[in-house]
């Protein structure tokens, strides 16, 4: 079979920029995995383990902010990418998915590592193309060549997200001992031009005019990439026409407090859950403005699905529109920040009664977290050691949040200011499968950046492949929060008020992570007091050493109490 077309799959990768590829081995994509490995310009990382290959590509993906490549063989391998492609799609990360399959007429015939590729991710992918399995004709090349070109400008295209490539491939498609691989440089080169439309045009004035007249105005903020100026642009609007701007520790709002800028409201996990009814009447908008994707606090998304505002508008260029609040008015196709800008420059206005209720709370809030945390006599567990390690991250850090406890309780805390910590999770889907290896992505993608992972047991055990690679990740440091089973079904109501609690939903281990540390050359570090932990965090932080990993033992049962004490604090300071 001629396999030409096949190589020059690398090469048009190559040329539209794509400079990482991971890949993980097997037979039938010998083609594509010699095509990549030996391309002068692409950097080329075998993880063994799909699941976890794929969640690393998305890693690298989000810290470069652009296209990785996925490479796998047949069968079952391609499915093991899937809930990575689904966290892709939901985040809008551009992943060119290459899965090897058997030629058409071997699919539903008994072959081994044969099932049905097409369409694999289904309505998780942007796309689905598949590759011609004969490209001897001159047009078939012409179209294999096409085909690859789309892909990888649907994928890069806002929205961004995963696309499929199946390549069926007849043997024999190893080349000869000696053989070279060519990559023809004139390959077909089709480039995409964003649309150059960022704004409503003449809509413009007449929402700004609707703007003016509202006088309970809130904007809200969901997860979104650091974008100094987005954040600067909020700013100045919050300031100049007095109104709030809520995010939560993955909106990233926090990252240029040292520049000056005012706080946002960042702790309104604590003020709604603490306010009562009365309170909350004065905090509810007229107007909602929202950008950006998910929120983790439930606590405002039940506030603002109960505030019921007049007007919800939701800034967004492109892509399906949410309207996550049962409130949405209007879909405003816009750049966010382009539009923000333009406001930014009203008259400014005098300060508001709204504004400043939100403000008060949010300062509550604050001074709430300071008294609560500094009673000496709390015993050792989760929430406190948490906020310890926060307060110890580096400067620069690229913090991953692992889903369950660990994103909430961040949450909560908030992200410490005028450090330049990026946060990163993987709230597209919440799911638990890859956030050890998203930060191992993220980590090979930024090898001079520290890259912190702050993780629960059960998240982490699940994902212990994450590490199973040959490349070293000295800038990764992950913090471990062990206490032994799904700790978080004791904190949520319905599964803590049941029986089958302990065996069913908690689902207790015994693991300590030491023998993953020793497996794959982590430091390791053990913690179980707070005079441990505050001994450990400086060495464990450093930067020389390598990578670590500090687990921090913990009491279920003590978390689950502690974490009630810290309701009850919150109901009684509001």
């Amino acid at each position: 079979m001629n396999m030409q077309a096949v190589y020059n799959i690398a090469e048009i990768c190559a040329q539209h920029g794509i400079t990482d590829v991971v890949l993980s081995p097997g037979s039938r994509s010998a083609p594509l995995t010699l095509a990549f490995a030996r391309h002068p310009s692409l950097t080329v990382r075998v993880v063994p383990d799909e699941r976890a290959a794929a969640f690393i590509g998305l890693g690298i993906a989000q810290a470069q902010r652009r296209a990785v490549a996925l490479v796998c063989t047949s069968g079952t391998a391609g499915l093991n990418y899937a809930p990575a492609v689904a966290e892709a799609f939901f985040q809008h990360v551009p992943l060119v998915v290459f899965t090897a399959d058997r030629p058409p007429e071997w699919i539903d015939q008994l072959d081994g590592q044969t099932i049905r590729q097409r369409n694999l991710y289904g309505a998780h992918a942007k796309g689905e193309f598949e590759f011609p399995v004969d490209t001897s004709a001159a047009d078939a090349k012409w179209h294999s060549a096409r085909i690859v070109n789309e892909a990888i400008n649907l994928a890069q295209a806002a929205p961004a997200g995963p696309v499929q490539v199946n390549v069926p491939l007849r043997e024999p498609f190893y080349p000869k001992a000696g053989e070279e691989i060519r990559y023809e440089k004139d390959v077909k080169i089709i480039r995409e031009v964003p649309s150059l439309t960022v704004r409503a045009g003449s809509d413009l004035p007449d929402l700004f005019s609707a703007l003016k007249r509202k006088h309970q105005v809130t904007i809200v903020v969901g997860q979104i990439g650091h974008k100094p100026q987005l954040v600067a642009a909020l700013q100045k609007v919050s300031k100049n026409l007095s109104i709030p701007v809520i995010g939560d520790a993955i909106s990233n709002l926090e990252i240029d407090a040292a520049q000056g800028m005012p706080a946002f409201i960042s702790h309104h996990d604590i003020s709604l859950a603490g306010l009562g009814a009365p309170r909350k009447l004065e905090l509810r908008p007229h107007l909602l403005i929202t950008l950006g994707n998910s929120l983790i606090s439930k606590a405002l998304k039940l506030f603002l699905r109960e505030a019921n505002p007049a007007s919800h508008w939701h800034l967004q260029p492109v892509g399906v529109a949410p309207d996550t609040f049962r409130s949405l008015t209007h879909l405003v196709r816009t750049d966010p920040t382009k539009l923000l800008e333009r406001w930014a420059e009203a008259v400014p206005q005098p300060r508001s009664a709204y504004f400043t209720a939100w403000q008060q709370a949010e300062v509550k809030a604050v001074d709430f977290l300071k008294n609560f945390f500094s009673d000496g006599t709390q015993p050792f567990n989760e929430f406190s050691a948490f906020r310890h390690a926060l307060a110890a991250l580096p400067g620069t850090t690229a913090l991953h949040l692992a889903n369950s406890m660990a994103v909430r309780y961040a949450n909560i805390l908030g992200i410490p200011p005028g450090r330049q910590i990026e946060v990163f999770a993987n709230r597209g889907t919440s799911g638990i499968d890859g956030c050890n290896s998203t930060a191992v992505g993220a980590a090979l993608a930024q090898p001079h950046r520290p890259v912190v992972l702050l993780t629960g047991d059960v998240a982490f055990f699940y994902d212990r492949n994450a590490f199973w690679h040959n490349y070293p990740t000295p800038n990764l440091r992950v913090v471990l929060f062990n206490n032994h089973g799904g700790g978080i079904f004791r904190i949520i109501d319905g599964p803590r008020q049941q029986p089958e609690l302990d065996e069913f939903f908690e689902t207790r281990q015994l693991l300590t992570a030491e023998n993953t540390a020793r497996d794959f050359g982590l430091r390791y570090f053990s913690v179980a007091s707070f005079d441990e932990l505050e001994a450990a965090l400086p060495v464990f932080f450093a930067a020389e050493g390598g990578a670590a990993l500090l687990e921090v033992m913990t009491d279920s049962k003590t978390n689950a109490a502690f974490f009630e004490d810290y309701r009850a604090a919150v109901k009684a300071a509001f």
